[in-house]
Order: C-alpha cells, then sequence, then structure tokens
C-alpha cells in the first residue's frame, strides 16, 4: 500500500529542488530525497560551462536534504542513461536528425527512476523542481500536465511523454511561484544552492554537441558537400553529424549572401543549403507519438503546438490520415527541425505529442 502523505523527491542539487523538498516538508509532507547518478566518473569537467548531474551536484543535493531534515537516496542509473539517452542522441544525429535528449532523459530515466524508489519505499507521490503543474480536465476527462504561472520558466514541454498514471501522483510545489521567490526562500532557509547558477547545456558533452560527436562517432564523419537544391556545390562542410536544420551561422565558407539549412543527406553525406522560405512548414507528421487524450476528442479544437522547448506556442489543429498524426498550423512557420519533438496543448494543459518529421 502507497502511502499519499510521502514523498519521493527528486533531488538534482540545485536550487528549484531544493525548495521543493522544502516546502513539501511545510505542508506535512513525510519527504525522501533521491538523487540520480547517470553520469560515469569519467566525464570531462569544462569549468566554464555548468550543467546538471555532475558529481558536485549529489554532493549540493546531499548537503540540501541535511539542511531540510529528509533523507536523502542516490540510485546508480549509469547503464540506463548510456543506452536510453546517450546512445539515442549520437544516432539521432547520424541520421541527420536534431535530438531532444532531456525529452528522453525525462521520461526513460528521471521520472521513471522515481517512480521505481517511490514504490520500493511506499510513497505514493513523486515531486521535482520542474515548474509545471497537474489539472483534472472534466471536458477531456484526463488529468493533465498545466503550464506554469512562469510562462518563461515553464517546463511542461520536457514532461509531455509521462502517462497520466504517471502525472497524477506527480506534485509541483513551485507551479505558482517564479525563479527570484524561490531563491529567496532557499536563502531565507539557509539552504546554500540559493545561488548556485541554472544548469545549461548537455550535461553528458559539456565541452559541447559538435565536439562531442567528434569524439565519438570519430571516423562515421567525413567531409562531404554543401549543395544547392538543383545540385550546385557550394563548398565543403566537416561532417552532416554537425549541423542542424535551419541553422545558418557557423557554415564555415564563404556565401554571398545569407543562406540556411533545408535539408541534411546523411546517404550521400550532403547538406542543402537555400533560403529562409524553403523552412516554411504548414504542416508536419509526428511520429512516435504520446497522447494522454483520444485523438478523436482533439479532431476539431483548437490546439497549440510548441515545436521546439523555446517556442511560445502557435495554433493550429490535429489532423489523422491512415493511421499517421499530422499537426496543420493556421500560419506557416519555420521553428520545425526533424527530430525535435513537437509538444500539444488544449487550454493550457498538455494533450501530447511526438517527433517532427517531414
Amino acid at each position: 500500500m502507497l502511502d499519499k502523505k510521502r514523498v519521493v523527491v527528486g533531488m538534482s542539487g540545485g536550487v528549484d529542488s531544493s525548495v521543493a523538498a522544502l516546502l513539501l516538508k511545510e505542508q506535512g509532507y513525510e519527504v525522501i530525497g533521491v538523487t540520480l547518478k547517470h553520469l560515469g566518473d569519467e566525464t570531462s569537467e569544462n569549468p566554464n560551462v555548468k550543467t546538471c548531474c555532475s558529481l558536485d551536484d549529489i554532493f549540493d543535493a546531499r548537503t540540501a536534504c541535511h539542511k531540510v531534515d529528509i533523507p536523502h537516496y542516490v540510485v546508480n542509473a549509469v547503464e540506463e542513461f548510456d543506452r536510453e539517452v546517450v546512445d539515442y542522441f549520437i544516432e539521432e544525429y547520424n541520421r541527420g536528425m536534431t535530438p531532444s535528449p532531456c525529452i528522453v532523459c525525462d521520461e526513460k530515466i528521471k521520472i521513471k527512476k522515481l517512480i521505481e524508489a517511490a514504490n520500493r519505499m511506499g510513497a505514493y507521490y513523486i515531486s521535482t523542481g520542474h515548474y509545471c503543474d497537474v489539472e483534472y480536465s472534466e471536458e477531456l476527462d484526463a488529468s493533465l500536465l498545466k503550464l506554469a504561472e512562469d510562462d518563461l520558466k515553464d517546463q511542461t514541454y520536457m514532461l509531455y511523454r509521462l502517462g497520466e498514471d504517471v502525472v497524477k501522483r506527480m506534485l509541483f510545489p513551485l507551479s505558482s511561484y517564479k525563479k527570484p521567490e524561490v531563491r529567496e526562500m532557499a536563502r531565507e532557509a539557509g539552504i546554500s544552492t540559493h545561488a548556485k547558477k541554472d544548469s545549461q547545456g548537455i550535461c553528458f558533452a559539456p565541452e559541447g554537441y559538435k565536439e562531442y560527436l567528434k569524439r565519438k562517432l570519430e571516423d562515421r564523419i567525413e567531409p562531404g558537400n554543401f549543395v544547392s537544391k538543383e545540385g550546385k556545390i557550394f563548398g565543403q562542410h566537416e561532417g552532416y553529424q554537425l549541423y542542424t536544420i535551419g541553422q545558418r551561422r557557423g557554415l564555415g565558407i564563404v556565401l554571398p549572401r545569407a543562406y540556411f539549412i533545408t535539408e541534411i543527406r546523411p546517404e550521400s553525406n550532403e547538406i542543402v543549403l537555400g533560403d529562409f522560405d524553403e523552412l516554411m512548414r504548414s504542416k508536419v507528421e509526428l511520429v512516435d507519438t504520446v497522447f494522454l487524450v483520444e485523438l478523436q476528442k482533439l479532431h476539431g479544437k483548437e490546439l497549440v503546438a510548441r515545436p521546439r522547448f523555446s517556442s511560445r506556442g502557435l495554433p493550429g489543429r490535429i489532423v489523422t490520415h491512415d493511421g499517421r498524426v499530422f499537426f496543420e498550423y493556421t500560419e506557416e512557420n519555420a521553428q520545425n527541425a526533424p527530430g525535435q519533438h513537437m509538444v500539444v496543448y488544449y487550454k493550457g494543459l498538455v494533450v501530447g505529442g511526438g517527433k517532427i518529421v517531414y
């Protein structure tokens, strides 16, 4: 029997999860801190880049748990992380795609491991320092992730692949707060992470994704041609894995005007350059989809899609045809990249999403 007054909090070593644990304890929950170790000890560190999940973060998480006066445990997830996240990241770039490793990590590592820990410890709830909330929609008959009040910090995009059975068990104490308020609460409580910088970049590639791919793919990265869609050669690229759709800067060649990467061709090791207009899409297909609501309930409804984390949302609708799922935009846009995840919202609630292809 799982206890609804016991909660496992994912302690990342940052200020958000530290304050989440503090608030839950103040609300009367029995709080247990759990930190995932999913980076091998050999992972390189760049002192100029602050990523998450380092050994220092584990120490900070333990210190925060001690300050809040809750137990702290570390769960080893190195092998699963390498298999589910790192391998996926490398192979997606090798296929000419633009991956979203943090989304995959939240689905297959972080939240999955927290649920497993909660089940072992008899806790019904799990919690994180994400800025979002959960709301039950009578109209859709589902418990769904809800946009945070501070839309600049909203993190529902990262968690869209969680099933309703998981969403029902999640608590988000920070949903109604802004980051400065969270830092001030941590400072007043004497939690040392109150001034800690937010993590940036990819945790397993602190040197940057290009250098990481060069190190991991080695001889699979070969120079090839930048070409026009008609076949004209503009010059040479370093290897198609090191570029993304929509990229304009950093091509390494002199061009007479602004060109954008409009297509990546792994089979011929070519990168197609074209005009910005060629990036515009009025409809994209979604694959590997996760929807928490039956698709027929969404047909005809005005929806909002975020085709990348930084997107503030674009209106449109879901269309299905022969078992395939498409999102049709009200107005065409250039925010889409194959391999990136699109998250779909209805009235501020996450109803699902999938990977973009076209």
